[in-house]
């Protein structure tokens, strides 16, 4: 019997604007109670924005707004901070 070879979902990241995997991308999530945080697993429950693990799509993102426009909701610095941090580490 053939394998059937399972769809990779794709999302566009908020800074370059570019379509990747979504495992590639780092999740931002505006939970239910309008709360912005990190979610590394793709599953917490809320509304989704996306972006590249790299430093100059932060930048983009952050100079555009594109994730606070995303989200419909002012991302607090400290998310900002803590994606720039993530990034550093080499989050996988």
């Amino acid at each position: 019997m053939e394998q059937v070879q399972k769809k990779i979902p794709q999302r566009q990241c908020m800074g370059c604007r570019e379509r990747k995997n979504k495992r590639e991308l780092i999740r931002v999530v505006r939970g239910t109670d309008g709360t912005v945080s990190l979610d590394f697993s793709g599953k917490a429950p809320g509304r989704g924005a996306y972006i590249c693990p790299n430093k100059e799509c932060l930048k983009k993102a952050l100079r555009s707004k594109a994730l606070d426009r995303s989200l419909d909701v002012t991302i607090p610095e400290e998310i900002y901070a803590r994606l720039e941090k993530e990034m550093e580490a080499g989050h996988e």
